[in-house]
């Protein structure tokens, strides 16, 4: 399986990404390895797609990557917390 992930960060943005082992990939998220997220720690899980393949993770990584793919996930699949809900 793939899986198309959304993390909270810090300062309320919403980061999106694709891997084969979300565990692993998390962790070097929350351990500062990611160079995107590392100074907007910490990143918050707040949800994920599994897909059976690769190229079906990364088109839909790059569709929530997208303005209206972006308003879609927050509207649909992701739960802000309470202090970052305004934004």
């Amino acid at each position: 399986m793939w899986y198309v992930y959304f993390l909270e960060l810090a300062n309320s943005d919403i980061y999106v990404g694709s891997t084969n082992d979300l565990k692993r990939r998390f962790a070097s998220h929350r351990d500062g390895q990611v160079t995107s997220t590392k100074a907007h720690q910490p990143a918050i899980l707040r949800s994920y797609v599994a897909v059976e393949t690769e190229d079906h993770a990364r088109e839909l990584e790059g569709y929530f990557k997208s303005g209206s793919g972006k308003a879609v996930a927050i509207k649909r699949l992701i739960r802000r917390s309470a202090t970052s809900a305004g934004n």
